[in-house]
């Protein structure tokens, strides 16, 4: 009994998504807060300034919350119609927002009433932004118009009225205050000077564009319609660059990370994929539970927000730095140490003997070692046992099936017990990794509680779904195996074919091996 070895728990890889520094690094977040609003989520912008506050449009109302706060710190609800969009100043003093009437109002954030309100569109404003001298504000609405007005005076600068069909988008350039973009369901976006009356270049995107984004130097574009983002090089004329095909539906709004090394873009899909703006790939992938209609981050990335279809905000905060380690507690002077002295060193002559650390064994080490194998089975057959560690309990169950005992500790079982181990085989039963040893255990479940079926509806529900799954994960193997020996067959030909060689005479008699070439 003393030299009991303990049960070897074998290691299986997991196999699943590729690690890189952008999986760990867009996954440093902290568990969803879900906020619910009025309406859907059409807008969502943060403050370029401290405390970085952001600003949700939903329904008539416009909401401002803190960055940690789960209520509205402010809330702007003096709107005729459905509110569209909101967008912050530069500074994060001043609020703009677009209405369904056509009105562009514009806030203080230490107040409640509009301090300008804009009266010029026909139809719901979708998109305003504030230009780079933050002295004006540019609109885009249905009524097909796109709009520059001068904030001092509250009144209208120009209008350029080259869109078709309705402007939904738009962005201002952060370095340029003459320059602004719009994207509209014409399919087209189209940038336009202050300093002149006509748009100054338009490029074409192929679908109802439903955002636009301009990298902060100016020099790149992105835009998104339809299942496409495109990236355009503004400094070759609007030339195309990539376009990207990754969603499986209409991609409503894109995000630039705070270096500009990442762009992000949410679907309808109910996905947010993460782009390198170096290789334009898809490095992490965000799910949500409803379709995506806004889309912000705040900075340095601390916070993702995601406003959805069903009225859902979700927010995720980035997880805070692992304090450091304290230091280990200081241990008490040993018993040599008062004999010898404190500052006593080894000498040549000493002799100094370690007492090996104690192994303890596990508890189902310690019922195997007593031969109490159902126990030990029962063991790792708890919930908290086969979600965290499977792999602890497919070893206990092939260490058993090796002594040969595994049939008698899985005979005579309840309806609770044998429950246990039915839902086990059946959730671990299709991975590789286990796949060897638990199939041996269900044919060995099956033949010892076959002639019982019938006596528990909830029992044998489960049984046929493993008789199921046996046989389905059978006939896969046979498949594989059929496949391999296909293969082997055309590997062993194609060698053949290559070494085959025949044996021709020559002039003189003597016999020449001649290799042909199939």
């Amino acid at each position: 009994m003393a030299g009991y070895k303990p049960v070897a728990i074998q290691t299986y890889p997991i196999l699943g998504e590729k690690i890189t520094q952008d999986t760990l690094y867009w996954n440093n977040y902290k568990t969803p807060v879900q906020i619910k609003e009025f309406g859907a989520v059409s807008k969502v912008d943060f403050s370029p300034q401290p405390p970085y506050n952001y600003a949700v449009t939903a329904s008539s109302r416009i909401h401002i919350y803190g960055r940690y706060s789960q209520e509205p710190i402010k809330t702007f609800s003096r709107f005729k119609d459905t509110a569209y969009c909101a967008t912050f100043r530069q500074d994060g003093r001043l609020l703009v927002a677009g209405s369904e009437d056509g009105g562009v109002q514009l806030f203080d954030i230490s107040g409640r009433a509009p301090l300008r309100q804009f009266e010029g569109h026909t139809k719901a404003v979708h998109t305003v932004d504030f230009t780079a001298d933050k002295y004006h504000v540019v609109s885009g609405a249905d009524d097909y118009t796109v709009k520059l007005w001068d904030i001092p005076n509250a009144k209208e600068i120009l209008t350029f009225k080259e869109h078709s069909d309705y402007v939904r988008c738009g962005c201002a350039s952060k370095l340029n205050p003459d320059l602004f973009i719009t994207g509209s369901y014409d399919h087209t976006v189209k940038m336009f000077d202050a300093r002149t009356n006509t748009s100054v270049l338009s490029v074409e995107h192929g679908q109802p564009v439903e955002s636009v984004l301009l990298f902060p130097s100016g020099g790149l574009l992105v835009s998104a319609g339809g299942r496409y983002v495109k990236v355009w090089d503004m400094l070759k004329g609007g030339q195309l660059l990539v376009s990207l095909k990754n969603h499986h539906k209409t991609v409503t709004c894109l995000c630039l990370s705070s270096s500009g090394q990442r762009l992000l873009s949410g679907s309808l899909d109910r996905k947010v994929k993460v782009y390198s703006t170096t290789s334009y790939r898809v490095v992490h992938s965000f799910d949500y539970a409803a379709s995506i209609l806004s889309l912000a981050l705040a900075h340095e990335d601390e916070t993702i927000v995601v406003g959805m279809t069903n009225g859902i905000l979700s927010v995720k905060h980035r997880k805070s730095e692992a304090k450091k380690e304290s230091l280990p507690r200081r241990r008490r002077p040993a018993y040599r140490t008062f004999i010898k002295g404190k500052n006593y060193m080894k000498q040549r002559d000493d002799i100094l003997i370690n007492r090996p650390a104690k192994k303890h064994l596990e508890l189902y080490d310690r019922d195997l070692k007593h031969f109490r194998i159902s126990k030990a089975l029962d063991r790792v057959l708890d919930p908290t046992c086969t979600i965290k560690t499977p792999e602890i309990t497919v070893s206990i169950i092939k260490e058993l099936n090796r002594r040969g005992v595994l049939a008698n500790a899985l005979a005579g079982r309840d309806e609770k017990e044998i429950s246990h181990v039915l839902n086990f085989l059946i959730r671990h039963l299709s991975q590789p990794r286990f796949a060897p040893v638990l199939i041996n255990a269900a044919e060995i479940i099956i033949d010892i509680y076959l002639p019982v079926i019938g006596q528990s509806p909830v029992v044998d529900k489960k049984f046929l779904l493993l008789q199921g799954l046996v046989e389905k994960e059978i006939d896969y193997q046979r498949e594989l195996l059929e496949t391999l020996g296909m293969m082997d067959m055309l590997f062993a030909t194609m060698r053949r074919k290559e070494g085959t060689s025949v044996l021709e005479h020559t002039s003189d008699g003597f016999p020449e091996n001649k290799k042909i070439e199939s």
